[in-house]
């Protein structure tokens, strides 16, 4: 296990992501990052002396679609379950953390169009905001 600082974002925060050594100093990220931008599943990376992540070394092609559920929203699990059945659907791995956010892989590849599309219209009456990243 190694973290990601994410300090820029609020002091002292990170994100703690799971991983597989390969080799004494590189390590290929095991999870789908909530919170870490520029690292996606599989990526191979260094980490400093306190087990932060320093650098990445190899990209995997992975991006990462994450989605965060706005917590006031009526209908929230609703909404939970709708994106739940669509990543599923999809064959897609995926994790949520705490029922608001989801973190989805998309390998290299993937046409995530159907899941955008899904996503249109919650996002645009404010029930939740995504992003893709690589």
């Amino acid at each position: 296990m190694v973290h990601a600082d994410l300090s820029e974002r609020q002091d002292g925060w990170r994100e703690q992501l799971w991983t597989h050594q390969l080799t004494e100093d590189r390590f290929e990220l095991a999870c789908l990052p909530f919170f870490t931008y520029g690292i996606c599943y599989r990526d191979v990376m260094t980490i400093d002396g306190n087990n932060l992540v320093a650098s990445i070394v190899q990209k995997s092609g992975h991006r990462t679609l994450r989605v965060a559920l706005v917590a006031g929203h009526q209908g929230r699990n609703h909404l939970h379950e709708f994106l739940h059945s669509k990543v599923s659907e999809a064959a897609l791995v995926h994790e949520w953390l705490q029922g608001t956010y989801l973190s989805v892989d998309l390998p290299p590849g993937t046409d995530p169009a159907a899941l955008v599309e899904a996503l249109a219209e919650p996002a645009r009456v404010g029930a939740l905001h995504w992003e893709i990243d690589s």
